[in-house]
């Protein structure tokens, strides 16, 4: 029992204090381009470690989480945004207008947080502001971490994604696209003009496509980093693959050596064999041609 409450207070010096402890909410409105949720984590403080963390989810493409991975310094918190993608937020809000809040409360998304100490180099590099060393480091440190490739024990932390969607936010649909389809259309080359010489509907209207221009860039954006993060977990995986295939062939190449030395002294003794079978074969019909001769001459 001693034993088990030392490893108890281990653990519990070297876990994150994560918020929200169980679920992540995001509230669904046709007003907010990109829903967002706020997830934060931080250092208990009882230990003088730095805690790394990696942030990964079921749906890398849904969302964009910002930063991914990091390191927190003891009693001190990191704050990690999750945007969820434009496109997948207009395929939520579909489906709530079909079936209602029941069809976005059996969502499967999920969101998982992984810590762990982190090396003292990495506090030194963090220091000192060398960001983009020490996201590599990091990027290292998990790869070599979640292959077993080290002996550093990791925590685990699952959140559930629950969707919900704001009250009103489906009835201003229509609205939002009557107000879109009676603008002119002379208004799209409304950015040449002078601000001082624009009216207030058509500051609104320019607001509006900047808007639009902007969710666009942010969407694409976010469809760009999904890529590179399943790119490169992809590519961690080859590598992987890759080794173990290295280190399993010197094994087989000696395996075969064998094989092929066995054989070659099997044909070896087989052929001796034959010679020996030949020679008594020879001087038997050579000593039965004798006796012959012998028999005659008596």
């Amino acid at each position: 029992l001693h034993s088990i409450s030392i490893n108890q207070a281990i653990m519990s010096s070297h876990i994150l204090e994560v918020n929200p402890d169980s679920q992540l909410e995001f509230s669904l409105s046709h007003s907010e381009a990109n829903p967002r949720c706020v997830m934060t984590l931080k250092h208990p403080g009882t230990s003088k470690d730095h805690i790394a963390f990696k942030v990964k989810t079921t749906q890398p493409r849904r969302y964009l989480v910002r930063p991914n991975q990091g390191l927190v310094a003891p009693g001190n918190s990191a704050s990690i945004s999750i945007l969820l993608v434009e496109k997948d937020k207009q395929a939520l809000l579909q489906s709530f207008e079909r079936l209602g809040q029941p069809g976005l409360d059996h969502s499967k998304d999920k969101f998982l947080v992984q810590s762990c100490t982190a090396p003292e180099s990495f506090a030194s590099k963090k220091s000192s502001g060398e960001s983009s060393e020490l996201y590599d480091a990091l990027t290292s440190m998990w790869s070599s971490v979640t292959s077993g490739g080290s002996s550093t024990p990791i925590f685990n932390k699952k959140l559930h994604v629950r969707h919900v969607v704001q009250e009103g936010a489906t009835s201003k649909t229509a609205g939002a696209t009557s107000t879109s389809k009676s603008m002119p259309s002379k208004l799209e080359g409304s950015s040449d003009m002078s601000v001082e010489k624009m009216s207030h509907e058509q500051l609104v209207s320019e607001f509006s496509r900047l808007r639009s221009k902007y969710d666009e860039l942010l969407t694409f954006s976010v469809s760009l980093t999904a890529e590179r993060d399943i790119l490169s977990n992809t590519l961690e995986q080859t590598k992987r693959d890759y080794n173990r295939e290295i280190s399993s062939r010197p094994s087989e190449g000696k395996t075969s050596t064998s094989s092929s030395a066995s054989k070659g002294s099997l044909q070896s003794t087989m052929m001796q064999l034959l010679v020996v079978a030949i020679a008594c074969f020879i001087a038997g019909m050579r000593m039965g041609n004798s006796g012959g001769a012998v028999g005659e001459e008596a």
